[in-house]
């Protein structure tokens, strides 16, 4: 199984835009082949020291398999999705994980 948690910063005050566009994209996500979880979250505690803060939003997702994730960041979803997001966005960080 493949783990990603991709880290999504916004440019100040415009998560929510970001939050939208991503709840809007869930269910062509949730069906491609080999989704296993597509989950955005937020941290409970946005103004704590040791926090994403208040301007980032994580997702984490669980595949199948590379090939599943791979075929996932080419989809037409997404790429409709990165151009609706760009000029939200911040800073954008990918962590992919393997079960071993």
């Amino acid at each position: 199984m493949i783990h990603v948690i991709a880290i999504i910063k916004a440019k100040p005050g415009m998560r929510d835009q970001i939050i939208s566009h991503v709840q809007e994209n869930i269910p062509a996500v949730i069906a491609e082949e080999g989704c296993i979880e597509y989950r955005p979250v937020i941290d409970l505690s946005a103004e704590a020291v040791t926090g994403f803060g208040a301007d980032t939003l994580v997702i984490i997702e669980k595949w199948r398999d590379e090939t599943c994730l791979k075929n996932h960041s080419v989809a037409p979803h997404m790429k409709n999705y990165a151009e609706k997001v760009k000029d939200f966005i911040q800073e954008r960080t990918i962590h992919i994980l393997k079960d071993i």
